[in-house]
């Protein structure tokens, strides 16, 4: 599934998080599976606490880290579109 700038985007709610070092790590109720987001995921995950555009995400990750917005985007989307089809994130 495609994610587009303008969509927003929340974090579903059968999800556990818990922190084990710099790093997120997930379990889905809903599925079972564990995940590991890593550093980078897990910034992103937090920035998802409150619902928000994609648009509006990669703009707050290219004000944190070194790196052009049209490829922080391309990045950015690609990890979203993992994280919709194992049902750990939903578009609204």
């Amino acid at each position: 599934m495609i994610i587009y700038s303008e969509q927003t985007i929340e974090q579903s709610k059968d999800i556990i998080v818990s922190k084990m070092g710099e790093e997120k790590v997930m379990l889905s109720i809903t599925n079972g599976k564990y995940y590991n987001l890593g550093e980078l995921g897990g910034d992103i995950w937090d920035l998802l606490s409150n619902p928000k555009p994609l648009n509006q995400l990669v703009m707050e990750l290219v004000k944190v880290y070194d790196v052009e917005q049209n490829q922080c985007e391309e990045q950015v989307k690609l990890f979203l579109e993992q994280l919709l089809e194992e049902g750990l994130i939903k578009l609204v």
